[in-house]
């Protein structure tokens, strides 16, 4: 089907002429062009490409090493780094709290909503019950989980001790680290005062009892006590039958 001319296909003619006459215009002659003629010229334009290529070929490396490096960091890299970001902060807050006389708690509670804050005391107390005296095992476990809490990383330290052992840094086969360490005094510090802290609490734990005189004697010495108290507490329901026929005299 032939196409019936318009008023408007000359317009669109002369718009597209005029854009190619521009174009014409500015793309730049042969004879404008700098082309390299002489040999220094030459070598200077093949040294440059040259330059460009290495840079590449480098770029290209640091992203390859870049990406290795993140595909080998663990799934939860990315939240741990910011948990250690905030404890830095928190511990900052508190060594400024603590030089300007001001409580830490009352400090931080002024930043936090009283909403927000009782829904946090809450899931604490929920996450970490103060269930008692369960068994020698959940007590250990509970004591070596609080030791482990007052824990905070120290970039600079870790820095200064990776220099400090070198290639020990990171441990192989051939690796002799036992005896090498030598901890800072303020560790050393840190270590005797969480000590001191230990033997205070356990005092008011190991406090003399009272004499029930009415109690019903069944040990020989006070050492003796003690282990009948602490066998009475795992198998006495099991055990009750048979010590009452023993002291009856009725056992079998």
């Amino acid at each position: 089907m032939a196409k019936i001319p318009g008023p408007f296909d000359a317009l669109v003619d002369y718009e597209s002429e005029k854009s190619d006459e521009e174009d014409e215009k500015e793309r730049p002659k042969p004879s404008e062009v700098a082309v390299p003629t002489t040999s220094s010229a030459i070598q200077d334009k093949l040294r440059q490409l040259e330059m460009l290529k290495n840079a590449a070929r480098k770029q290209n490396h640091e992203a390859v090493v870049e990406e290795d490096r993140r595909n080998k960091l663990p799934a939860n890299h990315a939240a741990l780094q910011k948990k250690n970001e905030w404890l830095l902060k928190e511990e900052e807050l508190k060594k400024k709290c603590a030089e300007e006389g001001k409580s830490y708690d009352s400090v931080k509670l002024l930043t936090v909503q009283a909403d927000v804050a009782e829904k946090l005391a809450s899931r604490k107390r929920k996450k970490n019950p103060d269930t008692g005296f369960a068994s020698f095992e959940a007590a250990s476990y509970r004591q070596y989980s609080r030791l482990t809490r007052q824990l905070r990383p120290d970039p600079s330290e870790y820095e200064a001790h990776k220099e400090a052992v070198g290639d020990m840094a990171v441990a192989n086969l051939n690796t002799m680290y036992h005896g090498t360490h030598k901890p800072s005094e303020e560790a050393i510090e840190r270590m005797v005062g969480d000590l001191d802290k230990q033997i205070a609490k356990r005092a008011k734990f190991s406090r003399r009892r009272a004499f029930n005189e009415d109690k019903h004697v069944d040990y020989i010495n006070e050492r003796n006590a003690r282990f009948n108290k602490k066998i009475d507490r795992f198998y006495g329901e099991y055990t009750a039958e048979i010590k009452q026929n023993l002291e009856r005299g009725t056992a079998v």
